[in-house]
């Protein structure tokens, strides 16, 4: 079997070479993997949520403490403004939110998780930490740590640019 040197740390190493060597060096392979498993283990972790995932991201969103309107809400978590609103209406239907109209501006509504919702994001929670515990079962506590704080740092980074790339339009 052939060595091949790769330059995937700062110090080279040499192993031998395997069908794989293209791909699991390859960024967009492994986030193509894990994004495909997350969704199909997060799915089922959240599905008796209204929206599925999109529900559970807005229920994070506001069990963070910030009273958003509805158009900064459908900001942060990246959602089309009509696709919130369907979405809010759902959680509203299911007592898990209520929408306030804004102090600040009458036309605005404030979006606040109720008591319901934030048991109800307890429970999706718990039942997704066990599915990630699964998915990232090949890593260490401190790799698996060191892997979500990584990847938070690169989302903000996308958030924002996906952010100023909205803004140019």
């Amino acid at each position: 079997m052939a060595t091949v040197t790769t330059s995937r740390s700062s110090a080279a190493r040499s192993e031998p070479a395997t069908a794989l060597d293209g791909l699991d060096s390859d960024l967009g392979w492994s986030i193509r993997m894990v994004s495909a498993a997350f969704r199909r283990v997060a799915t089922a972790a959240v599905e008796d949520l209204p929206g599925g995932p999109r529900g559970y991201l807005v229920l994070v969103a506001l069990a963070s403490g910030e009273t958003p309107s509805q158009l900064a809400l459908a900001q942060q978590v990246h959602l089309d403004r009509t696709v919130m609103t369907y979405l809010l209406d759902d959680l509203e239907s299911d007592g898990l939110i209520t929408r306030r109209p804004d102090p600040r501006d009458r036309r605005a509504r404030q979006v606040v998780i109720t008591d319901e919702g934030r048991a109800r994001l307890q429970r999706a929670r718990e039942a997704l930490e066990v599915a990630e515990g699964r998915l990232l079962s090949a890593l260490g506590d401190d790799d698996a740590d060191q892997l979500r704080r990584l990847l938070a740092r690169v989302a903000h980074a996308a958030q924002r640019e996906a952010l100023l790339t909205d803004e140019d339009c």
